[in-house]
């Protein structure tokens, strides 16, 4: 591995963290190392909790030098001392929410979520016996006031998908800490360049690294950034028992894909606010939801928390008989953006969110969430993710579906 005392920059970061030239062969670029058991060279216990940080590698499900050093690159972006890597992003949230909490305990989940988290909040967590409040994170009365003397746990997502909110991270790690709770935070649409979530407090970090940490839809993996002992507790119960290990194949193309994590997120940005500000000026958009666009409810917000405002756009095109019409056409004459769901690819990807049709019946919201949803997404929003063509490109794209 690279000496960490050898660099700085968070491009030779990217490049460097987590791996170096083969020991045996000298090769560069690093392997992938797919077998599932290992050659022991002494007598060795075979329970997760005899491991230490430096047992040997003895089974996959335990650890993979290809996932290790995937998982240590993303800590060094991150700036905490470990990472945990998982077989989806779904697969780290559940490990959050499955090691923190047992029954009887409390957690405050963010009202808007990603549909997964959202229906694991709702369905899932009651029935295992954890109680689940749904708060607006942009309330911090109504965040502080939800707090219960058996709060666990306080979950955030910023920017919120798919309405693009933010979240003050600092003053939610407050209330987290004053509770004596910890305080998670889904920072997938900023990805690590984007926002420095531990440096704000953030306990756990997670990340859907299928997105723009992989960056190029060809793997699917989630991530936990955090304290070493926090780590450690979740590598346990959620990769050794529950067993959501990430292939060791998958680890090599989404490292391979996290080598130019700080060259890619600088080119989304810079398409994103090129055609969210094209977006503005069309006559039928009647909403943009960008971070980066001075309209943008939270602005001021941004500008201190962001460091790179991604490529995630939202907007609107007036009811949802309107944006039902629109997405059917986007998905016959779109010729460069592809009409699919996920985000944070190099290609451009488009999808319409009805607010009927998924927070009233999939999310449940109750009749404050919904009119606050509403507030953002009307009847209904586009989701999209910028990648890296040329914006022009996009633009012409766009107009021939609007014209």
């Amino acid at each position: 591995m690279a000496k960490s005392n050898a660099y700085s920059g968070l491009s030779t970061t990217a490049i460097h963290a987590g791996e170096g030239p083969d020991p045996v062969t000298g090769a560069s670029a690093p392997n992938i190392v797919m077998s599932s058991t290992y050659v022991a060279e002494e007598v060795a216990g075979f329970s997760a909790h005899d491991l230490s940080d430096d047992s040997p590698f003895l089974y996959g499900r335990w650890a993979n030098p290809s996932v290790r050093a995937l998982e240590n690159k993303i800590a060094a972006l991150e700036g905490t001392e470990s990472c945990l890597c998982l077989a989806s992003g779904m697969a780290a949230a559940s490990a959050i929410f499955l090691t923190v909490l047992s029954a009887g305990d409390h957690v405050i989940v963010s009202d808007v979520s990603y549909a997964g988290v959202a229906e694991l909040a709702r369905d899932t967590l009651p029935r295992l016996g954890i109680e689940v409040s749904l708060v607006d994170m942009t309330d911090l009365d109504a965040v502080a006031t939800a707090v219960r003397p058996n709060t666990r746990l306080i979950h955030t997502e910023t920017p919120a998908n798919p309405i693009m909110r933010l979240t003050d991270l600092e003053a939610i790690s407050g209330i987290a800490r004053a509770a004596g709770a910890k305080h998670a935070c889904d920072a997938t649409f900023a990805s690590p360049i984007g926002q420095k979530s531990a440096e704000l407090g953030v306990d756990y970090v997670m990340h859907s690294i299928t997105k723009y940490i992989g960056g190029h839809g060809d793997a699917i993996g989630g991530a936990i950034c955090g304290r070493a002992e926090d780590i450690k507790a979740l590598t346990v119960e959620a990769a050794i028992h529950h067993g959501g290990i990430l292939s060791p194949f998958n680890a090599w193309l989404i490292a391979r894909g996290t080598s130019t994590l700080p060259l890619r997120m600088r080119a989304h940005q810079e398409g994103a606010m090129a055609v969210s500000a094209w977006l503005e000026d069309q006559p039928k958009v009647t909403r943009v939801l960008y971070p980066g666009l001075s309209s943008h409810p939270q602005h001021e917000l941004a500008a201190r928390q962001m460091r790179n405002t991604s490529g995630m756009i939202a907007f609107q095109v007036g009811d949802e008989r309107t944006g039902e019409a629109l997405a059917a056409r986007m998905a016959d004459e779109l010729q460069v953006i592809h009409y699919a769901v996920s985000l944070g690819h190099h290609r451009s990807l488009i999808w319409w969110l009805p607010t009927s049709g998924m927070m009233e019946t999939s999310f449940r919201l109750n009749g404050q969430q919904l009119e606050h949803y509403r507030a953002y997404a009307g009847d209904g929003i586009f989701r999209l993710s910028i990648g890296l063509e040329d914006a022009e490109d996009l633009i012409a794209d766009l107009d021939r579906v609007l014209g």
